[in-house]
């Protein structure tokens, strides 16, 4: 059982809601296993009350911390500085504190990949739709076209806040990446139905289906699915989605956010340890877990 002592650090997870996080058995199975003296705490924390927290994390000399809806963008505006990825997308996951300086990451984009690769799906050259605009679909939209996907076609609603911070990523994406990228209404079921057509995966970067709103889909039915399309939700709390189960139906690949988040942790644990964390440990242990 880890011990708490007078020299334990502080890491932990802002966000809300947070309560169905595996973070924490995460990370402190991690920190237990290496010998280091941390402690990984979650935290809810909505948006009006994000500065007041990063304040008292600040003052109490936290190690570091993560940050989950709906927090990843208001944070920025309380940093000291930004990683290049994270200036590039625009929303932050991982905060680093370095000699009282805290450092904005974002490993989102580089969990997701990971995980996709582990389904064994090959992006490179191949079209994706991509379903939000917030913080987890501009972090996966980046690194996408970093890995060379030929093409992103995103689904949001008109008016979304994040619609200005995502048109600037794309015009900086094309100065750097080949990728076509362009953003359609989600209310335009025929443009939906043919993206999803031209497509290898299909992703929900947004919190809808999550619970306790399990019957919510952005998917009208599984007609607008295909088998040899992939399906990624990002959320993992239920484990299935409704749109997991529409894609199963489908006799689609389909996958959670689960990978996504071990390995957007694996990279903020290095982040904040500068050691790697024990994936392979650490699956076998959430999987016993959830047994």
């Amino acid at each position: 059982m880890q011990q708490i002592t007078g020299k334990t650090s502080l890491t932990g997870l802002l966000g809300s809601p947070v309560d169905h996080s595996i973070s924490p058995l995460m990370h402190n199975f991690s920190f237990q296993h290496l010998g280091i003296d941390w402690v990984y705490l979650c935290f809810d924390i909505k948006e009006e009350g994000l500065e007041d927290a990063v304040k008292g994390l600040r003052a109490l000399q936290v190690k570091g911390f993560n940050l989950t809806m709906p927090d990843k963008n208001r944070i920025l505006e309380y940093l000291d500085e930004l990683s290049p990825a994270a200036r590039l997308i625009g929303a932050v996951n991982t905060v680093e504190n370095k000699e009282g300086r805290l450092i904005g990451h974002n490993t989102d984009g580089i969990g997701f990949m990971r995980s996709v690769k582990e389904q064994g799906i090959q992006m490179q050259g191949e079209n994706m739709t991509l379903l939000g605009m917030g913080g987890a679909a501009t972090a996966i939209c980046a690194q996408a076209a970093l890995d060379g996907v030929g093409a992103i076609r995103i689904f949001a609603r008109p008016g979304s806040s994040h619609r200005k911070r995502m048109e600037t990523l794309i015009r900086e994406l094309g100065e750097v990446t080949a990728c076509q990228i362009e953003i359609q209404d989600l209310a335009d079921e025929s443009k939906l139905r043919e993206s999803i057509k031209g497509s290898r995966l299909l992703v929900n970067a947004t919190s809808v289906g999550m619970a306790p709103h399990t019957d919510a889909c952005l998917i009208p039915d599984d007609s607008f699915l295909h088998s040899d399309l992939a399906v990624a939700d990002i959320i993992y709390n239920p484990w299935k989605t409704k749109l997991l189960s529409m894609a199963e139906n489908a006799g689609c690949t389909a996958f959670n956010g689960y990978s996504m988040l071990l390995w957007q942790g694996a990279e903020a644990f290095r982040i904040w340890t500068g050691q790697e964390m024990p994936v392979a440990l650490v699956r076998e242990y959430l999987q016993k877990q959830r047994a």
